[in-house]
Order: structure tokens, then C-alpha cells, then sequence
């Protein structure tokens, strides 16, 4: 090897050591810098619709589905007369929605909702006021509230809240075949209440798969994670009991942390390598004026009453005017899905809109897994 052939072996291997020395910074810095949530661009992505006399007012709280190659989006729903209905929009892009023109869920008309309208909307209710800010529950008088929804032994699920009044709301759900959800048919069976009348429930969710051979029911995450197993769900509170839930304070939370106080469970468990992810509701009592903010915890896949990891700050905080213009403080994640490597966040903004976000689901994971901060901010898609 002459001289020339030196010098350009070395500045070979200078060029390939500086190379890799810069990959590796800047792998550092991926793992190191806070995940970012990509909030849709034209978010909200569903807002109410003054042509449309059964959500003219506000529309939010979501439920999801992926199935079928498309995204299925189940909300809460309320016009002028204040009901809470449920509304149906879909997506093949899960950011683009096509809306129904008309509730595919009506109180009204619906026996087991119908009932418990009844008792909110007689003639002499206060119910019967129009939609305003004396509001009741999320700006609502009765009806079926804060949807979610899953996909479970060929059938889809909605469970949701029925407000009877302050001292009794309960949690029902329906189900219909999903060749009816492909046909578009939402026919629904008549309904059924898991919990029991004279309580006030909400926040439940359900699993979208059996635990060794029952249906899971994730009915509190505060002070405790509690999770009731039924062989059956059409039979609770015939042949089987109510679920029976805690009622007192909801504390659970850390102390001196973002969630001091626990809210309540947000979207229904998804499945994934490290454990069931459950995002959640929490909130500083000694920074109150902030509102809701959004964690998310990951449970153990056989003993779901485990938390593993618990996210060290809140992913999701109220920032956006249209997470504060109705009722402000407010983020409200009901729905979320993967669609191919990304996790889809769908949730409330101010008890008004509907709003979508999504983020890489196998970074998600490795920063809540590793205790890393996962900070979720605005950036335009």
C-alpha cells in the first residue's frame, strides 16, 4: 500500500466513524425528546351541525371501533331539547369522516333508554328546559350518554351512560351482529343495565375480549382497579347480580402529581405486547382551574387489576380553543384504535366537539414502559 492508498483508507474510516457517530446522536436524541401527539391539522374533526336538530349543539365523546378497514365513530349527541343521542360517522383514513344524517341511536325509541328518558322528561321536569348552561350531566337532560364501543365475538358493543337523574345513573349497553354494521343497519337488541338503579356510575368499560372465558367488565380504576367477570351480560340483574362498584370519594390518584385525583377510565383496554393500555381522566386538586388531563396506564394481561406502568405525566392536556370554548378544561378521551403502527385518539374537547390525534404506537409504548416522559402537544399534520 503506497501513501496515496493510506490516506484515503483512512479518510474512509474517518467518514464512516463520523457517520456513525452521528446516527447515534441522533438516535439519543429521538429516545430522549418528549413524544409528540399530532393532533389532526382541522381539528375538530366533527363539530355540530345547526341543520341537524338532534346535534345542533354539541357533539362529543366518542366511542371507536377499527373494523373493516374503516374507522367507526359512535358520539354523544345533543339538541336543543338537551337528549343525549348517539351519532355515527366513519373513516377510511381515520382523520376524514363521512356523518349520518340521522341518530343511529335514539333514546326515544330504544326500550331500555326509552324508560329511563321517561324519568328525566316528564312534563314537569326540569329536563324538559332547552339546552343551555344549567345544564345537567355534560350539558345534557337524560338520554344515552359518552359511548364506547367494541368489537367482541362477532358482535358490536356499545355501553354508555343512562341519566335517570343526579341521584341514579346507570350504565347500559347494546349490541348488534356486525354484518348489520357493514349493511349499515343499526338495529339494536333492546338493551341492558349492568349496574344497579339509585347509584351513580360511569366511566365503564368493557373488554374487548373474554379473560379466561367470561366477559371483563373494567368498572373502576380509583381508588382501585376493579374488574367483574360475568358469564353471561345479558343476564345481569336477572339471572346474575348487578355489578356492584365503589361509591365513595375517587382518590386513587398520587399525591402531588397531575393526578392527584382519578376521574375515571377513558377508552376501553386495547391488547398490546406490554399489557392492556387504558387511557384515563385525572386532575390536580390544587390546580383545579386546569381541568382534565389525560394518562394512560398499561395492566396486566392475565390479572387486569394490576397496574404495570402508569404514564409520569399527563399525555393530553386542555390547550386548544376547542378543548376550552364550551366548558373549559376539558379532554375527554373515550376512543382510541391502531391503524396500522399508529395508536387514533379520539376524544371531547370542552363537552362540544370531537377532535382526533394519533402517535407511533411502538414509541408510545417503549416511553411509558421506561418511565420516560411522554408529553402529548399540539403539532399540525
Amino acid at each position: 500500500m503506497d501513501g496515496r492508498d493510506f490516506w484515503w483508507l483512512l479518510y474512509a474510516l474517518l467518514g464512516l466513524l463520523l457517520g456513525s457517530f452521528s446516527l447515534v446522536l441522533y438516535w439519543l436524541a429521538q429516545t430522549r425528546k418528549p413524544l409528540r401527539l399530532r393532533r389532526h391539522a382541522h381539528n375538530p374533526i366533527v363539530r355540530p351541525l345547526p341543520e341537524h336538530w338532534w346535534e345542533s349543539e354539541a357533539v362529543f365523546n366518542p366511542g371507536v371501533v377499527y373494523w373493516g378497514g374503516k374507522v367507526h365513530l359512535f358520539y354523544r349527541a345533543i339538541g336543543k331539547d338537551g337528549v343525549s343521542r348517539i351519532g355515527y360517522a366513519s373513516s377510511e383514513d381515520g382523520t376524514h369522516f363521512v356523518r349520518g344524517t340521522q341518530p343511529v341511536y335514539d333514546p326515544s325509541t330504544q326500550s331500555l333508554a326509552r324508560a329511563a328518558l321517561s324519568r328525566t322528561h316528564s312534563p314537569l321536569s326540569y329536563a324538559t328546559l332547552t339546552y343551555d348552561t344549567a345544564h345537567g350531566s355534560g350539558g345534557g337532560w337524560g338520554g344515552s350518554e359518552d359511548p364506547r364501543a367494541v368489537v367482541l365475538g362477532g358482535q358490536l358493543y356499545l355501553t354508555f351512560t343512562l341519566f335517570e337523574g343526579w341521584n341514579s345513573e346507570r350504565i347500559g349497553f347494546a349490541s348488534l351482529p356486525l354484518e348489520f354494521l357493514a349493511e349499515q343497519k343499526f338495529i339494536w337488541d333492546s338493551g341492558y343495565y349492568l349496574s344497579a338503579p339509585g347509584q351513580v356510575q360511569k366511566n365503564w368499560l368493557l373488554f374487548p375480549e373474554k379473560i379466561n372465558g367470561k366477559y371483563a367488565i373494567l368498572h373502576s380504576i380509583s381508588p382501585t382497579v376493579e374488574v367483574a367477570y360475568r358469564d353471561t351480560l345479558e343476564e345481569v340483574g336477572r339471572g346474575e347480580p348487578y355489578i356492584d362498584s365503589y361509591q365513595g370519594p375517587r382518590k386513587g390518584g398520587r399525591e402531588g402529581r397531575w393526578d392527584a385525583r382519578v376521574r375515571g377510565a377513558g377508552t376501553p383496554p386495547i391488547k398490546t405486547s406490554q399489557g392492556w393500555l387504558v387511557l384515563y381522566h385525572g386532575f390536580d386538586p390544587a390546580h383545579a382551574e386546569v381541568g382534565y388531563k389525560v394518562g394512560a396506564m398499561l395492566l396486566d394481561t392475565r390479572d387486569p387489576t394490576k397496574i404495570l406502568y402508569r404514564s409520569a405525566e399527563p399525555i393530553l392536556a386542555p390547550e386548544e380553543w376547542y378543548e376550552n370554548e364550551w366548558k373549559a378544561g376539558v379532554v375527554y378521551a373515550s376512543g382510541a384504535c391502531i391503524v396500522g403502527d399508529d395508536l387514533f385518539v379520539y376524544y371531547g374537547g370542552g363537552d362540544k366537539y370531537i377532535a382526533a390525534a394519533k402517535i407511533n404506537l411502538r414509541d408510545f409504548l417503549r416511553k411509558l414502559t421506561t418511565h420516560q416522559h411522554a408529553e402529548l402537544q399540539p403539532v399540525e399534520v
